[in-house]
């Protein structure tokens, strides 16, 4: 379990990273950038915590680190040319996936891992958040809405299947 949300801690915040070399880059998109930046900074609190719990609990980092920052940067970066709405709509769909994977995490440690369980609920808020924000700045209007989300939500699945295993 810690495996996997650490791959998604370390693939959020290569996400925000490739959004914002893009739109960083690009006249006008400051609000969009400070935004990035602030969601991006939850996204690294979230993965120190998770590094310190590795550590912890003697739980390996997966191996597929080195592409879950690639295909994480690449993802953010490819959004991002495709427009705001587009990069909205990549975090809207990610987020959406980890929301879902947090509360069955939630839900299955609460009893035996209560603190876990508290610390996992107030990352999940904080990714709810990073969607509603997504959708109420137009995720939804991004060109190919449908089709991006669902791509982006089967990537986040496989994803963390593989890191499951890996």
């Amino acid at each position: 379990m810690l495996r996997v949300d650490h791959a998604g801690e370390l693939a959020a915040v290569h996400i925000y990273r490739g959004q914002r070399a893009v739109l960083g880059a690009a006249p006008g998109k400051a609000r969009i950038v400070e935004q990035l930046s602030e969601m991006e900074g939850h996204e690294a609190v979230h993965l120190s915590r998770f590094d310190s719990l590795l550590t912890q609990h003697q739980v390996r980092p997966t191996l597929m680190a080195p592409l879950w920052r690639l295909a994480g940067y690449a993802l953010g970066a490819g959004t991002a040319l495709l427009g705001e709405k587009a990069a909205h709509a990549c975090t809207a769909a990610v987020e959406s996936v980890i929301e879902k994977h947090y509360a069955g995490q939630i839900a299955e440690i609460s009893h035996t891992e209560p603190d876990l369980a508290a610390e996992l609920s107030r990352f999940r808020d904080e990714e709810l958040s990073h969607r509603d924000h997504a959708l109420a700045e137009g995720a939804a209007s991004a060109p190919g809405y449908p089709l991006l989300a669902a791509v982006i939500k089967a990537g986040c699945l496989t994803a963390i299947k593989i890191s499951e295993k890996l």
